[in-house]
């Protein structure tokens, strides 16, 4: 495995975000995610056996496409600058929450969560945080939670989502529309012999918050 190669080619993909150059390039595209599937061929296994929950899977239902969908955008470059994938029940395509890796040149993350789920889901989750307030909280504070990610992110509402009580005194966690843990990994880190024991050890603090959240989810079927 061979991540260097991965960041030059994103690196020069940035400069140079043209379907002309890309095919030209084809071969350098093909090392570069080839490199982050023997990375996937590595964490997954390591995953499986960390959370009972991520289940079978293969790079190719973790992995999201390089391609940009620019039909509705004004940004009309064709091309993502980084390679992204999740690994979670039911892999990239799922509604569960999912560990997510993204490696980018001078922006590489390691995370978690769910980002923009489907509104019947997000009410699950706002539900299971008013009823289970405390242990959510207990998640989110833990000094190694906060260590390694922060604070909760996400996209917010302004006031109370209505179906709860304006003066329920949580409320502001209520107010997210995304619920996501992230970090930043250094391309030293990222190119390092112990970035995947690093990203095995942040995504395990990860895990209480991962189940929380798929626990409320799995209410929606019931």
């Amino acid at each position: 495995m061979n991540i260097q190669l991965t960041l030059d080619f994103l690196k020069d993909l940035r400069e140079n975000n043209n379907r002309e150059w890309f095919q030209e390039n084809k071969p350098r595209y093909e090392e570069a995610r080839k490199q982050m599937i023997s990375l996937l061929n590595i964490l997954i296994p390591a995953m499986r056996k960390m959370d009972e929950q991520v289940g079978p899977l293969e790079p190719k239902d973790c992995m999201f496409r390089i391609y940009r969908d620019i039909r509705f955008s004004k940004d009309k470059r064709p091309y993502k600058t980084n390679f992204g994938a999740v690994i979670g029940k039911g892999g990239r395509k799922s509604k569960y929450a999912g560990y997510y890796i993204h490696i980018e040149p001078g922006n590489s993350m390691l995370g978690g969560g769910i980002y923009h789920p489907s509104s019947e889901v997000l009410k699950s989750v706002r539900k299971e945080i008013y009823f289970n307030a405390p242990e959510f909280k207990k998640i989110i504070n833990k000094d190694a939670f906060k260590s390694n990610f922060g604070d909760i992110r996400g996209e917010q509402l302004k006031r109370p989502p209505k179906d709860f009580p304006k003066d329920f005194p949580d409320v502001k966690w209520l107010k997210f529309k995304d619920y996501i843990a992230m970090q930043g990994v250094s391309d030293k880190l990222l190119l390092s012999d112990h970035f995947t024991e690093h990203a095995l050890n942040a995504f395990k603090v990860m895990k209480p918050l991962q189940h929380f959240i798929n626990k409320a989810i799995d209410m929606t079927d019931n």
